[in-house]
């Protein structure tokens, strides 16, 4: 059984390899938070150069919906991987994933929802 540090540990490395590895490039800054029987993963610094400009040279709306359906259907697309990479680390899989990026900050959220709470082992305190 992991610590929840182990966890939030373990899934930064995952997410950060998945991101180079099928989006072409790794976050600048990624966080995970294991919360009750949730997972927080904040990823920064997500856009490619491509992205940037898209929402850059479009109408502000037409270029946010443009990237956020793009995003949204490579998530999809991943998800079966995602929730089975999830699953491993985590000896849960996910009843659901959640997801959105901001154009403004570069920033994109991915929510993993369980059934349950994954079991966690203490850590000892000093």
């Amino acid at each position: 059984m992991k610590t929840t540090g182990e966890i939030e540990a373990a899934v930064c490395s995952a997410i950060a390899r998945f991101e180079q590895e099928y989006m072409g490039r790794g976050p600048k800054d990624i966080r995970t938070h294991l919360i009750g029987d949730m997972l927080l993963v904040r990823l920064q610094g997500v856009l490619t150069a491509a992205e940037q400009q898209l929402v850059r040279t479009l109408k502000p709306e037409k270029g946010r919906d443009l990237l956020k359906e793009v995003r949204t259907q490579l998530i999809e697309t991943a998800r079966p991987g995602m929730e089975a990479m999830i699953k491993e680390i985590t000896g849960l899989e996910p009843i659901s994933l959640h997801h959105d990026i901001s154009t403004i900050t570069g920033e994109e959220i991915l929510l993993f929802v369980f059934s349950e709470s994954p079991g966690v082992r203490e850590t000892k305190r000093k």
